[in-house]
Protein backbone atom coordinates (compact mmCIF):
# COMPACT_ATOMS: atom_id res chain seq x y z
CA UNK A 1 0.00 0.00 0.00
CA UNK A 2 1.72 3.10 -0.57
CA UNK A 3 1.87 5.74 1.67
CA UNK A 4 -0.64 8.23 0.96
CA UNK A 5 -3.14 5.40 0.96
CA UNK A 6 -2.18 4.46 4.51
CA UNK A 7 -2.69 7.75 5.50
CA UNK A 8 -5.88 7.98 4.09
CA UNK A 9 -7.11 4.74 6.14
CA UNK A 10 -5.02 5.70 9.19
CA UNK A 11 -7.00 9.27 9.19
CA UNK A 12 -10.71 7.34 8.49
CA UNK A 13 -9.43 5.06 11.43
CA UNK A 14 -8.82 8.31 13.62
CA UNK A 15 -12.15 9.52 12.92
CA UNK A 16 -14.14 6.57 13.48
CA UNK A 17 -12.70 5.97 16.65
CA UNK A 18 -13.57 9.91 17.15
CA UNK A 19 -16.91 9.35 16.46
CA UNK A 20 -17.22 5.72 18.24
CA UNK A 21 -15.95 7.39 21.55
CA UNK A 22 -17.08 10.76 21.40
CA UNK A 23 -20.59 9.66 20.07
CA UNK A 24 -21.64 8.35 22.82
CA UNK A 25 -20.80 11.26 25.29
CA UNK A 26 -22.03 13.57 22.93
CA UNK A 27 -25.41 11.48 23.52
CA UNK A 28 -25.11 11.64 27.03
CA UNK A 29 -24.99 15.11 27.26
CA UNK A 30 -28.25 15.07 25.07
CA UNK A 31 -29.53 13.00 27.68
CA UNK A 32 -28.67 15.22 31.06
CA UNK A 33 -31.97 17.21 29.53
CA UNK A 34 -33.79 14.33 27.52
CA UNK A 35 -33.26 11.32 29.96
CA UNK A 36 -32.30 12.68 33.43
CA UNK A 37 -35.54 14.39 35.83
CA UNK A 38 -33.33 15.74 38.66
CA UNK A 39 -30.26 17.52 39.77
CA UNK A 40 -29.18 14.09 40.87
CA UNK A 41 -29.62 12.19 37.43
CA UNK A 42 -27.90 14.75 35.57
CA UNK A 43 -24.70 14.37 37.56
CA UNK A 44 -25.05 10.56 37.40
CA UNK A 45 -25.27 10.70 33.86
CA UNK A 46 -22.06 13.07 33.85
CA UNK A 47 -20.63 11.34 36.12
CA UNK A 48 -20.32 7.89 33.61
CA UNK A 49 -18.39 10.18 30.86
CA UNK A 50 -16.32 12.30 33.61
CA UNK A 51 -13.48 9.57 33.69
CA UNK A 52 -13.38 9.55 29.77
CA UNK A 53 -14.58 12.64 28.30
CA UNK A 54 -11.49 14.21 27.58
CA UNK A 55 -9.29 11.39 26.89
CA UNK A 56 -12.07 10.82 23.63
CA UNK A 57 -10.92 14.30 22.13
CA UNK A 58 -7.70 13.23 21.74
CA UNK A 59 -8.65 11.00 18.63
CA UNK A 60 -9.76 14.80 17.06
CA UNK A 61 -6.56 16.62 17.98
CA UNK A 62 -4.70 12.98 16.02
CA UNK A 63 -7.23 13.31 13.04
CA UNK A 64 -7.13 16.99 12.65
CA UNK A 65 -3.19 16.98 13.25
CA UNK A 66 -3.03 13.99 10.31
CA UNK A 67 -4.77 15.50 8.09
CA UNK A 68 -2.72 18.30 8.62
CA UNK A 69 0.68 16.47 8.03
CA UNK A 70 -0.39 14.00 5.47
CA UNK A 71 -2.83 15.79 3.41
CA UNK A 72 -2.07 20.38 3.87
CA UNK A 73 -4.08 20.72 1.05
CA UNK A 74 -7.05 18.91 2.18
CA UNK A 75 -7.00 20.66 5.46
CA UNK A 76 -6.26 23.88 4.30
CA UNK A 77 -9.26 23.73 2.18
CA UNK A 78 -11.75 21.68 4.79
CA UNK A 79 -10.53 24.19 7.35
CA UNK A 80 -11.02 27.76 5.48
CA UNK A 81 -14.43 26.84 3.98
CA UNK A 82 -15.80 25.38 6.64
CA UNK A 83 -14.31 27.28 9.31
CA UNK A 84 -17.87 28.60 10.41
CA UNK A 85 -19.05 25.29 11.25
CA UNK A 86 -15.64 24.17 12.46
CA UNK A 87 -15.45 27.24 15.08
CA UNK A 88 -19.02 26.34 16.14
CA UNK A 89 -17.91 22.73 16.86
CA UNK A 90 -14.48 24.37 18.89
CA UNK A 91 -16.55 26.83 20.85
CA UNK A 92 -18.85 23.88 21.92
CA UNK A 93 -15.89 21.70 22.55
CA UNK A 94 -14.36 24.52 24.86
CA UNK A 95 -17.60 25.65 26.59
CA UNK A 96 -18.25 22.23 27.17
CA UNK A 97 -15.91 20.89 28.85
CA UNK A 98 -16.09 23.95 31.27
CA UNK A 99 -19.24 23.07 31.80
CA UNK A 100 -18.57 19.81 33.16
CA UNK A 101 -15.48 21.24 34.97
CA UNK A 102 -17.51 24.59 36.58
CA UNK A 103 -21.34 23.72 37.31
CA UNK A 104 -20.65 22.13 40.52
CA UNK A 105 -18.44 24.96 41.75
CA UNK A 106 -20.84 27.52 43.24
CA UNK A 107 -23.91 26.76 45.22
CA UNK A 108 -26.46 28.90 43.55
CA UNK A 109 -28.91 26.97 41.43
CA UNK A 110 -29.38 29.91 38.50
CA UNK A 111 -25.23 28.81 37.66
CA UNK A 112 -25.78 25.12 38.14
CA UNK A 113 -28.76 25.53 35.55
CA UNK A 114 -27.02 27.66 33.44
CA UNK A 115 -23.92 25.24 32.97
CA UNK A 116 -26.17 22.40 32.52
CA UNK A 117 -28.13 24.69 29.88
CA UNK A 118 -24.43 24.54 28.00
CA UNK A 119 -23.73 20.86 28.74
CA UNK A 120 -26.56 19.97 26.70
CA UNK A 121 -26.69 22.53 23.68
CA UNK A 122 -22.64 21.73 23.11
CA UNK A 123 -23.14 18.02 22.99
CA UNK A 124 -26.49 18.47 20.73
CA UNK A 125 -24.57 20.92 18.46
CA UNK A 126 -21.54 19.19 17.68
CA UNK A 127 -23.57 16.38 17.51
CA UNK A 128 -25.63 17.72 14.69
CA UNK A 129 -22.61 19.64 12.64
CA UNK A 130 -20.52 16.63 12.09
CA UNK A 131 -23.00 15.06 10.23
CA UNK A 132 -23.46 18.15 7.86
CA UNK A 133 -19.42 18.25 7.70
CA UNK A 134 -19.11 14.93 6.58
CA UNK A 135 -22.10 15.01 4.40
CA UNK A 136 -21.05 17.72 2.14
CA UNK A 137 -17.48 16.18 2.32
CA UNK A 138 -18.47 13.20 0.97
CA UNK A 139 -20.95 14.60 -2.29
CA UNK A 140 -18.65 17.31 -2.77
CA UNK A 141 -18.79 20.98 -2.57
CA UNK A 142 -17.94 24.26 -4.56
CA UNK A 143 -13.62 24.02 -4.98
CA UNK A 144 -11.99 26.06 -7.60
CA UNK A 145 -8.34 25.43 -9.54
CA UNK A 146 -6.63 26.44 -7.06
CA UNK A 147 -7.86 23.97 -4.45
CA UNK A 148 -9.89 26.67 -2.74
CA UNK A 149 -13.72 26.79 -1.24
CA UNK A 150 -15.58 29.35 -3.28
CA UNK A 151 -19.12 28.20 -2.05
CA UNK A 152 -21.27 30.43 1.00
CA UNK A 153 -22.09 29.34 4.65
CA UNK A 154 -25.77 28.56 3.01
CA UNK A 155 -24.04 26.67 0.53
CA UNK A 156 -22.73 23.90 3.37
CA UNK A 157 -26.89 23.52 4.60
CA UNK A 158 -28.16 21.37 1.65
CA UNK A 159 -31.21 18.70 2.33
CA UNK A 160 -28.78 15.93 2.00
CA UNK A 161 -26.39 17.65 4.80
CA UNK A 162 -29.09 18.73 7.01
CA UNK A 163 -30.11 14.73 6.80
CA UNK A 164 -26.30 13.61 7.49
CA UNK A 165 -26.89 15.96 10.60
CA UNK A 166 -30.00 14.75 11.96
CA UNK A 167 -28.63 11.61 11.59
CA UNK A 168 -25.23 11.95 13.57
CA UNK A 169 -27.32 13.82 16.32
CA UNK A 170 -30.14 10.93 16.65
CA UNK A 171 -27.35 8.06 16.25
CA UNK A 172 -25.05 9.93 18.98
CA UNK A 173 -28.04 10.49 21.29
CA UNK A 174 -29.00 6.27 20.55
CA UNK A 175 -25.25 5.10 21.59
CA UNK A 176 -25.73 7.64 24.49
CA UNK A 177 -28.21 5.95 25.79
CA UNK A 178 -26.78 2.30 25.34
CA UNK A 179 -23.98 3.64 26.99
CA UNK A 180 -25.64 4.82 29.94
CA UNK A 181 -28.22 1.85 29.97
CA UNK A 182 -24.95 0.05 30.53
CA UNK A 183 -23.17 1.74 32.71
CA UNK A 184 -26.21 3.13 35.62
CA UNK A 185 -28.23 1.42 37.87
CA UNK A 186 -31.57 2.17 39.05
CA UNK A 187 -34.83 3.64 37.11
CA UNK A 188 -32.37 5.78 35.22
CA UNK A 189 -31.01 2.36 33.55
CA UNK A 190 -34.38 0.87 32.32
CA UNK A 191 -35.52 4.59 30.88
CA UNK A 192 -32.56 4.83 29.48
CA UNK A 193 -33.64 1.56 27.53
CA UNK A 194 -37.04 2.33 26.71
CA UNK A 195 -35.61 5.52 25.54
CA UNK A 196 -32.96 3.60 23.41
CA UNK A 197 -35.59 1.78 21.72
CA UNK A 198 -37.62 4.65 20.79
CA UNK A 199 -34.89 6.49 19.30
CA UNK A 200 -33.32 3.36 17.49
CA UNK A 201 -36.33 3.27 15.56
CA UNK A 202 -35.41 6.91 14.50
CA UNK A 203 -32.15 6.26 13.76
CA UNK A 204 -33.11 3.35 11.32
CA UNK A 205 -35.46 5.23 9.24
CA UNK A 206 -32.81 8.24 9.35
CA UNK A 207 -29.99 5.64 8.45
CA UNK A 208 -31.54 3.94 5.76
CA UNK A 209 -32.24 7.65 3.92
CA UNK A 210 -28.79 9.10 4.44
CA UNK A 211 -26.46 6.02 3.87
CA UNK A 212 -28.75 4.56 0.97
CA UNK A 213 -28.85 7.95 -0.74
CA UNK A 214 -24.80 8.12 -0.47
CA UNK A 215 -24.51 4.49 -1.83
CA UNK A 216 -26.43 5.57 -4.47
CA UNK A 217 -24.71 8.65 -5.46
CA UNK A 218 -21.52 6.80 -5.27
CA UNK A 219 -20.80 4.25 -3.87
CA UNK A 220 -19.21 0.65 -4.81
CA UNK A 221 -19.25 -3.00 -3.09
CA UNK A 222 -17.37 -2.16 -0.34
CA UNK A 223 -19.49 0.58 0.78
CA UNK A 224 -22.29 -1.43 0.73
CA UNK A 225 -21.19 -3.87 2.61
CA UNK A 226 -20.29 -1.26 5.02
CA UNK A 227 -23.85 0.16 4.36
CA UNK A 228 -24.97 -3.66 5.06
CA UNK A 229 -23.33 -4.00 8.47
CA UNK A 230 -24.44 -0.83 9.71
CA UNK A 231 -28.17 -1.64 9.28
CA UNK A 232 -27.63 -5.35 10.65
CA UNK A 233 -25.59 -3.17 14.05
CA UNK A 234 -28.34 -1.38 14.03
CA UNK A 235 -31.00 -3.64 14.26
CA UNK A 236 -29.09 -6.04 16.49
CA UNK A 237 -28.71 -3.34 19.15
CA UNK A 238 -32.19 -2.84 19.14
CA UNK A 239 -32.84 -6.51 19.97
CA UNK A 240 -30.32 -6.73 22.70
CA UNK A 241 -31.34 -4.06 24.26
CA UNK A 242 -35.02 -5.02 24.25
CA UNK A 243 -34.02 -8.09 25.90
CA UNK A 244 -31.88 -6.52 28.74
CA UNK A 245 -28.01 -7.33 27.16
CA UNK A 246 -26.61 -4.19 27.30
CA UNK A 247 -23.26 -4.98 26.98
CA UNK A 248 -24.22 -6.32 23.45
CA UNK A 249 -26.14 -3.64 22.95
CA UNK A 250 -23.64 -1.10 23.23
CA UNK A 251 -21.08 -2.89 21.03
CA UNK A 252 -23.56 -2.93 18.39
CA UNK A 253 -24.58 0.74 18.53
CA UNK A 254 -20.47 1.12 17.93
CA UNK A 255 -20.72 -1.52 14.94
CA UNK A 256 -22.82 0.74 14.04
CA UNK A 257 -20.97 4.42 13.91
CA UNK A 258 -17.93 2.41 12.87
CA UNK A 259 -19.56 1.02 9.90
CA UNK A 260 -21.44 4.16 9.02
CA UNK A 261 -18.22 6.16 8.96
CA UNK A 262 -16.20 3.71 7.75
CA UNK A 263 -18.95 3.83 4.29
CA UNK A 264 -18.38 7.48 4.18
CA UNK A 265 -14.58 7.16 3.73
CA UNK A 266 -15.36 4.08 1.50
CA UNK A 267 -17.43 5.98 -0.94
CA UNK A 268 -14.85 9.30 -0.66
CA UNK A 269 -11.82 7.01 -1.92
CA UNK A 270 -9.88 8.01 -3.62
CA UNK A 271 -11.12 11.41 -3.88
CA UNK A 272 -10.72 13.64 0.31
CA UNK A 273 -12.77 16.32 -1.03
CA UNK A 274 -14.59 16.46 -4.51
CA UNK A 275 -15.35 19.71 -5.99
CA UNK A 276 -18.87 20.09 -7.35
CA UNK A 277 -17.62 22.44 -9.93
CA UNK A 278 -15.49 20.10 -11.46
CA UNK A 279 -14.26 16.70 -11.48
CA UNK A 280 -10.83 17.88 -12.54
CA UNK A 281 -10.78 20.15 -9.20
CA UNK A 282 -11.12 16.80 -6.91
CA UNK A 283 -8.98 17.05 -4.06
CA UNK A 284 -7.43 13.15 -4.24
CA UNK A 285 -5.47 10.80 -1.72
CA UNK A 286 -2.32 11.63 -4.86
CA UNK A 287 -2.64 15.51 -5.16
CA UNK A 288 -3.29 16.64 -1.74
CA UNK A 289 -0.63 14.50 -0.06
CA UNK A 290 2.28 15.71 1.73
CA UNK A 291 5.92 14.26 0.26
CA UNK A 292 7.12 10.91 0.68
CA UNK A 293 9.91 11.76 3.36
CA UNK A 294 7.12 13.86 5.47
CA UNK A 295 4.68 10.76 5.24
CA UNK A 296 7.26 8.30 6.17
CA UNK A 297 8.56 9.97 9.40
CA UNK A 298 4.91 10.35 10.12
CA UNK A 299 4.71 6.46 9.85
CA UNK A 300 7.18 5.59 12.38
CA UNK A 301 5.99 8.22 14.66
CA UNK A 302 2.48 6.95 14.38
CA UNK A 303 3.76 3.43 14.65
CA UNK A 304 5.35 4.47 18.08
CA UNK A 305 2.92 6.48 19.71
CA UNK A 306 -0.28 4.95 18.90
CA UNK A 307 -0.21 1.73 20.58
CA UNK A 308 0.80 3.82 23.94
CA UNK A 309 -1.78 5.91 23.48
CA UNK A 310 -4.31 2.69 23.07
CA UNK A 311 -3.35 1.21 26.01
CA UNK A 312 -3.74 4.48 28.41
CA UNK A 313 -7.20 5.20 27.05
CA UNK A 314 -7.84 1.15 27.18
CA UNK A 315 -6.53 1.14 30.88
CA UNK A 316 -8.60 4.22 32.06
CA UNK A 317 -12.36 2.79 30.99
CA UNK A 318 -11.23 -0.73 32.31
CA UNK A 319 -10.47 1.31 35.89
CA UNK A 320 -14.00 3.07 35.65
CA UNK A 321 -16.01 0.15 34.03
CA UNK A 322 -18.31 -0.01 37.09
CA UNK A 323 -22.01 1.01 36.95
CA UNK A 324 -23.13 4.06 38.87
CA UNK A 325 -26.31 5.35 40.38
CA UNK A 326 -27.78 8.07 42.71
CA UNK A 327 -26.74 6.47 45.35
CA UNK A 328 -23.55 6.43 44.43
CA UNK A 329 -22.81 10.25 44.55
CA UNK A 330 -20.89 12.29 46.85
CA UNK A 331 -22.27 14.65 49.18
CA UNK A 332 -22.49 17.91 47.36
CA UNK A 333 -20.19 20.27 49.39
CA UNK A 334 -22.57 23.34 48.29
CA UNK A 335 -26.09 21.68 49.86
CA UNK A 336 -25.84 23.75 52.96
CA UNK A 337 -25.98 26.94 51.08
CA UNK A 338 -28.95 25.98 49.35
CA UNK A 339 -31.68 28.13 49.94
CA UNK A 340 -34.26 25.51 49.81
CA UNK A 341 -32.77 23.54 52.80
CA UNK A 342 -32.10 20.59 50.64
CA UNK A 343 -28.97 18.12 50.39
CA UNK A 344 -27.44 16.50 48.06
CA UNK A 345 -28.03 13.03 49.86
CA UNK A 346 -31.77 13.98 49.55
CA UNK A 347 -31.69 14.07 46.10
CA UNK A 348 -29.56 11.17 45.98
CA UNK A 349 -32.11 8.86 48.19
CA UNK A 350 -35.48 10.29 46.37
CA UNK A 351 -34.44 11.18 42.82
CA UNK A 352 -38.18 10.77 42.06
CA UNK A 353 -39.24 13.42 44.80
CA UNK A 354 -38.91 16.64 41.99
Amino acid sequence: MELPTLWFVLIAVLWTGYFFLEGFDFGVGVLTKVLARDRAERRVLINTIGPVWDGNEVWLLAAAGGMFAAFPDWYATLFSGFYLLLLAVLISLIVRGVAFEYRAKRPEERWQRNWEHAVFWCSALPAFLWGVIFANVVRGVPIDAEKEYVGSLPDLFTPYALLGGLLTLTLFTFHGAVFTALKTVGDIRFRARRLATGLGVLVTVLALAFLGATQADGGGPASLAAFLVAVAGLLAALVANGRGREGWAFTFSGVTVVAAVAMLFLVLFPDVMPSSLNEEWNLTVENAASSPYTLTIMTWCAGIATPLVLLYQGWTYWVFRKRIGTRHLAPDPHAASRSDGATASDEATAPAAR
